[in-house]
């Protein structure tokens, strides 16, 4: 049972976490996309993505000026579209060392791992989970990564839960 105490402690420890954040990494498929993908004879055709989740990308540049990056390894023609649609300035493709990647974003930023908020749903993230300073998992994430997050959302993959890991830090931010 959750006590008022206790979500009281929980709130102060993502409060001092949330403060220091600067960037927010997100995986794409799993989080960004409800992890479903429509293939034809010809290959890859589409995936689904949330508007409301696009508009937690716009909402943390506009109120807080977080920009958000994405890091994935598929290779895909959609989640670039995806990324460029929402003016994303950093995004990766075909990534098969996401903490090379990580060390990139941190020199070209000129940030530290406690300044980046991560959300990821699966075994490929953990490492990431592991080094940043603010994690998040959407609620149909595995359960490997469960027990390496400060968050856990109420919304699933592609249906709001990037929304919702946005809005908190968005809230924490502005209620400084």
């Amino acid at each position: 049972m959750v006590t008022d105490e206790k979500l009281k402690q929980k709130n102060k420890h993502l409060k001092k976490k949330i403060e220091k954040i600067k960037i927010v990494v997100t995986d794409s498929d799993g989080v960004l996309t409800d992890t479903g993908v429509y293939y034809s004879d010809k290959g890859e055709e589409f995936k689904r993505f949330s508007i409301r989740d696009g508009m937690g990308v716009e909402r943390l540049r506009k109120h807080v000026g977080i920009e958000t990056v994405i890091i994935t390894g598929e290779n895909s023609g959609s989640v670039k579209a995806r990324a460029e649609k929402l003016k994303m300035k950093e995004y990766y493709l075909g990534v098969t060392d996401k903490l090379k990647v990580l060390e990139e974003i941190k020199r070209k930023n000129n940030i530290t791992e406690e300044n980046i908020a991560y959300i990821g749903d699966d075994v490929n993230d953990i490492a990431m989970m592991k080094l940043v300073g603010l994690t998040a998992t959407p609620a149909d994430g595995t359960f490997f990564t469960k027990d390496f997050v400060d968050f856990i959302c109420s919304s699933n993959s592609g249906n709001g839960a990037f929304r919702e890991f946005a809005e908190l830090i968005i809230a924490f931010k502005v209620n400084k």
